[in-house]
C-alpha cells in the first residue's frame, strides 16, 4: 500500500472511530432524557414536549453515524456463503463487487440526503410540534453519516486490494 492509500485508510479509520463515539453520546443521551422524560410524566405529572423527539432522533443520527465504524469493523449483516466457498481469486472479485454495490447505495442516498438537508435548511424547516425543532439538525446525520460510510466503503475497497 503506498504512503497516500495508507494515510487515507488510517485517517478515515480515526474519524470513523471518533463518529461512532459521538453515535454512543447520542445513545447515552437518549437514555438519559427518556429516563428524564418518565420522572417528569409519571412522578411529577408533567407535560414532555421534546423529549419524544429527541429520543427519536438521536437514535436515528446514532445509527447514521456510527455506521461506518460498524463497516470497518465488519459488524453489518453479511452473507458470506458464497465468498467462503469461492477460490481466493473469486472470492476477492465477490468482495470487490459487494463493496462496489454497497458504495454505490451510499453515495445515492448520502447524495439524497444532502439533498433534503439542504432544502430544510434554505426553507428554514421546522418540525410540526411544539418543539419546532429546525428539522436541518435531524437532517444533516444522513448526509455526514452516509457521507463517511462512503469514504470507508473506500478504505475498505483499499484493503481488500492490499490484501491480494
Amino acid at each position: 500500500m503506498s504512503a497516500a492509500t495508507s494515510a487515507y485508510v488510517r485517517t478515515v479509520s480515526q474519524v470513523s472511530r471518533a463518529a461512532a463515539v459521538l453515535a454512543l453520546a447520542l445513545m447515552a443521551a437518549a437514555v438519559l432524557v427518556v429516563s428524564e422524560m418518565v420522572f417528569m410524566r409519571y412522578v411529577l405529572r408533567a407535560s414532555t414536549i421534546w423529549q419524544t423527539e429527541f429520543v427519536i432522533y438521536s437514535l436515528v443520527a446514532a445509527t447514521f453515524i456510527g455506521s461506518p465504524f460498524v463497516l470497518m469493523e465488519k459488524g453489518h449483516v453479511n452473507v458470506d456463503i458464497l465468498i467462503t466457498s469461492a477460490p481466493p481469486r473469486g472470492a476477492l472479485a465477490l468482495q470487490i463487487i459487494a463493496g462496489l454495490i454497497g458504495l454505490s447505495f451510499c453515495a445515492l442516498l448520502a447524495w439524497s440526503g444532502w439533498v433534503y438537508f439542504h432544502e430544510a435548511w434554505a426553507g428554514r424547516w421546522t418540525t410540526e410540534t411544539v418543539w419546532a425543532l429546525p428539522l436541518w439538525i435531524p437532517l444533516l446525520p444522513l448526509p455526514a453519516g452516509i457521507g463517511l460510510l462512503c469514504l470507508q466503503y473506500v478504505a475498505e475497497l483499499i484493503k481488500l486490494k492490499d490484501d491480494d
